[in-house]
């Protein structure tokens, strides 16, 4: 099994890479939908410690959580190496 990697959501906050299922921009209607019902089920983790929210974080577990750091920049932080890695295999082919 792969060691833990863990993903820095700001404030010294962190979840579990491999437990992530999406990465998404608050702003949409459906997203704002699933936070409400997150919040609704007790789901719901308000990492923003009273900013704006920026990133919602969709776990496998069904929690979501609400972070101030950008989404591309919560993506950054698990790695650029799976974009880099579809690239090199696209120049290979």
């Amino acid at each position: 099994m792969d060691s833990l990697k863990l993903i820095n959501i700001g404030f010294g906050n962190m979840v579990s890479a491999g437990r992530l299922l999406a990465i998404v921009s608050p702003e949409s209607a459906p997203i704002k939908r699933i936070i409400q019902d997150a919040r609704d089920r007790g789901l719901l983790i308000d990492a923003t410690y009273g900013r704006r929210t920026r990133a919602v974080l969709v776990m496998d577990s069904g929690h979501v959580i609400l972070s101030a750091v950008q989404t591309e920049t919560v993506a950054g932080r698990m790695g650029a190496k799976a974009e880099r890695g579809g690239a090199e295999e696209e120049a290979d082919e």
